[in-house]
């Protein structure tokens, strides 16, 4: 069966929401992700859940602890694919690649958290595998970080620097309103 577009939802795990993350931007965009998943769920559109599972101890992703668990309002339903990673890139070591091409995936729409980790990693891979990949950049967050001079820079600018290296190479970067015109045409009116 063809499928005009997978939801991507990566990371959207309890331990991002937790102040040891970072100072991070977008606070919007847990409603945002919300809004998508409830227009691909009434489009009975495919949805795939990304989760980190860490292999440090230290990390607010390490297993049979809260941190690594989805957040509430991102719980996938029954029907909805989980992968679970341990490295950014969410085709690494999964069947992720595999199960979209069994779809007849025509298009990828990505959300979820960090931009410039496990977004920016998992989009560079879906571009190299030919997928038509879209990033909602409103969908998605970043945390301030250092560069790699020692320069701190903030959520914003990590965020807005990780999406321009993917628009145009490897993904298109749209907003949440491109994103819901690429559901069938009787689905994108369910706006609250």
């Amino acid at each position: 069966m063809n499928h005009n577009a997978v939801l991507m939802i990566i990371d959207m795990q309890q331990g991002m929401s937790w102040p040891q993350a970072g100072e991070r931007n977008n606070p919007n965009a847990e409603h945002e992700i919300a809004e998508l998943i409830a227009h691909w769920r009434a489009s009975h559109a495919p949805i795939v859940h990304v989760r980190h599972i860490s292999t440090e101890p230290e990390s607010l992703f390490w297993p049979e602890q809260d941190g690594v668990l989805f957040q509430d309002a991102f719980q996938p339903l029954e029907d909805e694919k989980v992968i679970e990673k341990s490295v950014p890139d969410a085709f690494t070591y999964s069947d992720l690649e595999s199960w979209l091409r069994e779809l007849d995936t025509k298009a990828l729409v990505v959300a979820g958290v960090s931009t410039n980790n496990s977004v920016e990693s998992t989009v560079r891979s879906a571009g190299n595998l030919g997928f038509t990949t879209y990033v909602v950049g409103s969908a998605c967050f970043a945390f301030e970080k250092e560069d790699f001079f020692g320069q701190s820079r903030s959520a914003d600018e990590v965020h807005a620097m990780s999406l321009a290296n993917l628009h145009g190479e490897y993904a298109t970067v749209i907003t949440q309103d491109e994103a819901f015109a690429l559901l069938p045409k009787e689905h994108t009116s369910l706006r609250d």
